[in-house]
């Protein structure tokens, strides 16, 4: 348990500064859409020699698992994470501030709502517990959840205080997303201020609509850090309690800053940030309604542009330990959420032994808990916008149709059950995302 603990602080500290540097790599894409062309071609050229070429070792090892685990899909999945030109975004509104001014903003540039409120009603046909009901309207968004720089776009220019005239808004988890890969521009952290937007991949929203959050429940986020999913939460419901866990305190500095931008002063008392190790937390007398454990994980995007070949090389040898690790905090998880609560798993990553055989391992440790289908729920009514494959080995080896895979009445099967996976693909370059909802029964 020691080593694992040792793992989880190693690699929370490597997403950490994988994560800024994805950012980083991206953000070009943001100055360049607020030059003039000239500056544009100007800028290019300077970025060019600074631009850093993906890792070979760890590559040659995606190529070799990938193509064996998603078939067809691989090739054109490898074209879009080797160009991060191409990475779209999304813009998440924060629902405690006024936000005409952005909308409006948006829409001139062509962004438009992921999950129009209009549309939720035909959505929603599996039931009272469907997360797309109304009460967690969303709409998709990219990549916001890495320290900010003050930008120098006009739009920015305004004064970012929440407006007085409102309360306690409804809930509604609004997000704007482009059919290009264009990245509207971060607001920079102002002590005191509410940030009106969060930019992020559309994907990493999934696993907040299948928490199904709700008014007054108890919440936890086992790994929070940078808290874009803990945003999230509060744009969907507002709980009577949400705890955000990251034991490495780097992040979980990082977190607070991000906590501080977009949540009122008068729901502080409503978000907790704790720093236990969440392989072992504890929860003493509060039992959760819902937990999720967004674990570490490869990160497929960062990791072909966080490392030296010779880096490379030693953080495969180490990704054999990322199951083991993610079992535990999905075993913790588990064991802190109550009868009839909800766990969602989820990933950033391709491999499959960090994902559905994770679930599978895990699940026969607790005979109790039960996996869910997110396919009808999540992946039909989606696949507009996101390419979905359940998340088991025997799909990758024959040729189907990309946007939806598959689409027969065998989708419903166990393997199926434990879990959905988001493949980025050309013009739907959202994800990687895994996720996997159980229920502890009662």
């Amino acid at each position: 348990m020691f080593f694992l603990h040792q793992v989880h602080s190693v690699w929370r500290r490597i997403s950490f500064e994988t994560e800024k540097l994805t950012w980083c790599l991206c953000s070009r894409r943001c100055l360049t859409t607020l030059l003039r062309p000239e500056q544009q071609r100007g800028a290019a050229d300077k970025q060019g020699k600074k631009e850093r070429s993906s890792c070979q070792p760890v590559l040659d090892l995606f190529d070799q698992q990938y193509s064996r685990e998603l078939g067809d899909l691989w090739a054109s999945a490898r074209s879009v994470l080797l160009d991060p030109q191409s990475w779209q975004y999304g813009v998440m509104l924060n629902r405690f501030t006024a936000v005409t001014d952005i909308t409006q903003n948006l829409q001139s540039q062509g962004f438009s709502r992921f999950l129009p409120q209009t549309d939720v009603s035909s959505l929603n046909q599996t039931g009272k517990d469907s997360l797309l009901s109304p009460h967690c309207i969303s709409e998709c968004p990219p990549d916001d959840s890495s320290p900010q720089r003050v930008s120098a776009s006009p739009a920015l220019g305004q004064d970012l205080q929440p407006d007085p005239s409102l309360t306690l808004p409804r809930p509604s988890l609004q997000c704007y997303i482009h059919p290009h890969p264009l990245r509207f521009p971060s607001q920079a952290h102002r002590p005191g201020q509410l940030k009106q937007y969060y930019l992020l991949n559309a994907a990493s929203l999934l696993p907040v609509l299948a928490l199904q959050v709700r008014d007054g429940e108890k919440v936890l986020d086992l790994c929070s850090a940078p808290g874009r999913k803990a945003l999230a939460v509060m744009q969907c419901a507002t709980p009577e309690l949400l705890c955000c866990n990251e034991p490495d305190p780097h992040r979980r500095d990082w977190l607070a800053k991000t906590l501080e931008s977009f949540v009122p002063h008068s729901l502080h008392s409503k978000v907790m940030v704790s720093a236990q190790d969440g392989q072992r937390f504890q929860s003493e007398d509060v039992t959760y309604d819902k937990v999720l454990v967004d674990a570490p994980c490869s990160n497929d995007r960062s990791w072909l542009y966080s490392c030296s070949s010779q880096q490379g090389v030693q953080r495969l040898k180490e990704r054999a330990s990322l199951p083991a690790l993610q079992a535990q905090l999905l075993r913790s998880a588990l064991s802190v959420v109550r009868p009839g609560g909800l766990v969602v798993y989820s990933t950033c990553t391709l491999s499959s032994s960090e994902n559905y055989a994770v679930v599978e391992a895990v699940l026969k440790d607790f005979p109790d808990a039960e996996p869910e289908d997110l396919w009808e729920e999540i992946a039909i009514p989606l696949s507009e916008h996101f390419v979905f494959r359940p998340s088991h080995p025997g799909f990758g080896q024959t040729s189907q149709k990309p946007s939806l895979l598959p689409q027969n009445s065998d989708v419903s099967s166990y393997p199926n059950r434990l879990g959905i996976l988001v493949v980025p693909q050309p013009g739907r370059t959202w994800g990687p995302m895994f996720l996997s909802r159980i229920r502890r029964r009662t």
